[in-house]
């Protein structure tokens, strides 16, 4: 791009963002729209349903694709819209409660986006791979924390198809060489998404201590003891967005792995009292668990629960659709602790060295992202 004057202007960056309808897509669009036009010129996005969140800023838009068809199909679509992006940002997942089976789908789900990309965006400088704190695999494993980028990968048994993920992104870089990549692993990931299903813990909890409230229960702790105690820290889906944004247009994060964490830490115990008081729920029969607390099920708690919630919706607004069963199965991983005692803990402090300096109250956050769930009107507002 040159102007009148003869003098070169830096071209404008193109992003293509899959995963729009996620917490982490949808955060990085969000991150994304707030940018100048002069550095970003065109926003991409993509999921497999058409977009539910309204953006009037004209540089987005949106093609629905599948990346578990075929790379030839998706580069047949896409090749025209992407022949000017310059960065490609993957947070698309496929969730499976069974977590033995996550590599099935997530694996070509990633394989063809890239293959894509590579093949349809010539003017591609950079690619980023969103993965997980469960690449350290400490949920298998006594691990010593915090968990580091460099630590090695996780030798056992069960399979992390974030592995597969991260061989694929090396080889086909290197068949080419033509851009660079960078890799981002959160922790649990705490945000706003019009996406229900998959690992999305803020809908499931706060439904749990609106519903006790609904029924004039206290909400007792799902888990045991130790779940209860347990200190670990956890990621703001906007601060992803940050951290995954700067990493990707810094010269010097090019091919670099970045843990991402909001830069402190919780106790869940403290959390959960925090979020009794948000809710307005009364305590005064809270039970806080023993030694000999057993975890409860919470899919079969929540089994007979809908038409309760339902109730409420009709009561005070909200989403029914927004109460699933899978959701309430999948808290019993996410509130029961591995049979390790270590906290879990990552440390952001190689972003930092390269020069991120952001940080969050997570606390804070859980009640940023319940606002932003009533305000979209899928919580109720009490």
């Amino acid at each position: 791009m040159s102007n009148p004057f003869g003098h070169h202007l830096p071209t404008r960056k193109v992003a293509f963002v899959a995963g729009a309808n996620g917490i982490s897509g949808g955060a990085i669009i969000d991150h994304l729209v707030k940018q100048s036009h002069r550095e970003w010129s065109e926003i991409i996005t993509t999921s497999r349903r058409p977009i539910k969140s309204i953006y009037t800023d004209p540089r987005v838009r949106f093609v629905a694709l599948d990346f578990l068809e075929p790379a030839e199909e998706i580069v047949d679509k896409i090749k025209e819209l992407c022949k000017d992006v310059t960065h490609a940002f993957f947070t698309s997942y496929v969730h499976d409660n069974d977590f033995s089976k996550l590599h099935v789908k997530n694996g070509p789900l990633f394989r063809n986006f890239l293959e894509s990309v590579d093949l349809a965006c010539p003017r591609l400088q950079r690619v980023v791979l969103q993965t997980g704190g469960k690449h350290y695999g400490f949920q298998f494993r006594d691990i010593k924390t915090p968990l580091v980028e460099n630590m090695p990968r996780y030798e056992g048994p069960e399979n992390i198809f974030y592995y597969e993920q991260e061989d694929d992104l090396f080889a086909i870089q290197k068949r080419r060489s033509t851009w660079n990549y960078n890799i981002i692993r959160p922790m649990g990931i705490i945000g706003y998404s019009w996406q229900y299903l998959g690992i999305n813990e803020t809908l499931p909890i706060a439904q749990y201590f609106l519903i006790c409230r609904e029924l004039g229960e206290a909400p007792q702790w799902p888990g045991n003891l130790d779940s209860y105690h347990r200190v670990e820290n956890q990621s703001y889906a906007p601060s992803i967005a940050d951290l995954t944004v700067w990493a990707a247009t810094q010269d010097q994060c090019r091919d670099e792995v970045f843990n991402h964490c909001n830069g402190d830490v919780i106790v869940w115990k403290f959390l959960w009292h925090l979020l009794a008081d948000y809710f307005k729920v009364p305590m005064d029969k809270f039970e806080a668990p023993t030694e000999q607390t057993k975890s409860m099920n919470m899919g079969e708690w929540a089994k007979d629960k809908k038409p309760i919630w339902e109730r409420i919706v009709a009561k005070y607004g909200g989403e029914i659709e927004a109460f699933q069963l899978g959701e309430f199965e999948l808290m019993n991983w996410l509130i029961t602790p591995s049979p390790q005692k270590i906290p879990f803990i990552s440390t952001v402090a190689k972003a930092r060295e390269f020069g991120w300096n952001r940080s969050d109250d997570t606390y804070q956050t859980w009640l940023d992202t319940l606002r932003s769930y009533e305000n979209a009107g899928v919580l109720p507002i009490l």
